[in-house]
């Protein structure tokens, strides 16, 4: 068997170091490149003593644990015990990650006969199991892993981010109350141009119970003017007095209009304060506004900052 030493070094160089870059990135550290490239080549070297005899007493779970300490001390420096150690679980859990990856898909991706050969019973009533995995489905797998590993984090980080800007919107016209998960937009400034409401947003298909049949799904594809042009006395929708048209610009499109409700109040509870306003328009998009299904709303800052208002004024009478 012939045993090409420089492919082996390469092969772990470069798992090493994609190891250590998503560990930085995980930790939002900015290492130098020649400290990732060294600590990846001390972990590219320990692999090679499996191939000296004289040294495979150095192939143990102690020494292990020591070589992967002085890789993050030269990757990532030392600065406090604390964040030596998250570093460390961090680094851990990406080749945790990583690893169980390839064994995971290579399993996957076996038929019952391969598995069933690799398997061995041991005469104490064990088992063992041989696993042959070639070099380039190991690189191959290994940064699909990764590059599905870090697309789970970013989605995570998102929806962590996401949360400290969401509420509890409640609206309320005459009998009828709806209620759902708001997203705050501060930079959504969209207004009522004759009576200066601040426009909220919120999916159609919450009001598709009260609203004339089949509304809910045309405003995706229909005008807002066009619905409301197709109302006659005969239709007994009692919101007729409510309905608005509010003009607004949609990236790369010209002029629109949007339908809104007038409602009695709507209520915002975020960050443990609570907000309660009459003069507000609730517009109705055709559409979902989260494709998670994080939120249905877009709540105005206006509500927000009235918030704050009736917060300080309980904190003084306090």
């Amino acid at each position: 068997m012939v045993v090409y030493i420089d492919l082996i070094f390469l092969m772990n160089l470069l798992i090493d170091g994609s190891l250590l870059i998503v560990t930085a990135w995980m930790r939002k550290l900015k290492p130098r490149k020649w400290r990732i490239t060294a600590s990846a080549g001390i972990g590219a070297l320990y692999v090679l003593m499996m191939f000296l005899p004289q040294l495979s007493f150095m192939y143990t779970f102690l020494t292990k644990s020591l070589f992967s300490i002085v890789m993050l001390w030269i990757a990532f420096g030392f600065g406090s015990l604390q964040h030596y150690l998250r570093n460390m679980g961090a680094f851990y859990m990406v080749n945790f990650v990583a690893a169980g990856g390839i064994i995971g898909i290579h399993y996957f991706l076996q038929s019952s006969s391969e598995i069933w050969n690799g398997m061995l019973y041991t005469s104490t009533g064990g088992i063992h199991f041989d696993i042959k995995i070639g070099a380039f489905f190991i690189i191959v797998v290994f940064f699909v892993v990764l590059f599905w590993f870090r697309s789970v984090q970013s989605s995570k980080k998102r929806q962590e981010r996401l949360v400290s800007f969401l509420g509890e919107v409640k609206v309320s016209i005459g009998e009828a109350s709806i209620a759902c998960t708001g997203l705050l937009d501060t930079g959504n400034q969209l207004t009522d141009p004759l009576t200066r409401m601040p426009v909220m947003v919120m999916e159609a298909s919450l009001w598709e119970t009260y609203l004339p049949p089949s509304w809910a799904e045309r405003l995706s594809s229909e005008g807002a003017d066009n619905l409301i042009m197709e109302l006659s006395e005969d239709d007994r929708f009692p919101w007729r007095e409510r309905l608005r048209l509010v003009p607004y610009r949609g990236i790369n499109k010209g002029t629109q209009f949007m339908l809104a409700l007038k409602p009695d109040e709507v209520s915002v509870q975020m960050n443990g304060m609570e907000s309660r306003c009459t003069r507000v328009l609730v517009g109705l998009d055709g559409g979902r506004l989260s494709a998670e299904g994080a939120y249905q709303a877009i709540i105005h800052p206006a509500l927000t900052e009235e918030s704050e208002s009736i917060d300080k004024n309980s904190a003084n009478a306090i």
